[in-house]
């Protein structure tokens, strides 16, 4: 994953907010190299480790798709299917700052590492996409050790991040 935004998608109203979410619904946006995954596998990934299935009956949170091509939206509907719209071509609206990197947020020796970064730098980081997901708790042993040799953090955070995921 070179690196995860959250922001809101699919409604008719130009820029929303938190407070102000119109039609729109809170989506993540995932930017990732094709050559070293394929849409498809990482569109059925995401699908069978989803919490969904509690529909609030809320637009806010809707389970969907949204595709930034034909091409992704046809294969998009062929790992769904029929269980949620497969939306293409909507606009993407980053939140704000304080809703990124969630759980890297709270993890004060992790955020200690990326001080120097503006709250730009952290939503657009792939540094902070992948702490994020270790800081959740995702990741495996290969991945945190091939990570941590291209990151350069601290001992501390190292050790942290191995902690985070040996943990799960």
């Amino acid at each position: 994953m070179l690196r995860t935004r959250v922001g809101y998608a699919g409604g008719r109203t130009i820029d929303p907010t938190y407070r102000d979410l119109a039609d729109h619904s809170e989506v993540l946006q995932l930017d990732f190299d094709p050559s070293q995954l394929a849409y498809e596998t990482l569109v059925d990934e995401i699908w069978r480790n989803r919490r969904g299935g509690h529909s609030s009956g809320r637009h806010q949170y809707m389970e969907a798709v949204f595709a930034e091509s034909p091409e992704q939206a046809r294969i998009a509907r062929a790992v769904v299917g029929d269980r949620a719209p497969v939306i293409e071509g909507a606009r993407f609206y980053v939140a704000e700052d304080y809703h990124q990197k969630y759980k890297l947020r709270h993890d004060a020796v992790l955020m200690c590492e990326l001080a120097a970064y503006t709250p730009r730098e952290l939503v657009d980081s792939t540094i902070a996409a992948r702490l994020n997901g270790y800081a959740a708790g995702h990741g495996s042993r290969a991945t945190v050790d091939a990570d941590l040799a291209r990151f350069g953090l601290s001992p501390e955070a190292a050790a942290r991040v191995a902690r985070l995921v040996a943990g799960r």
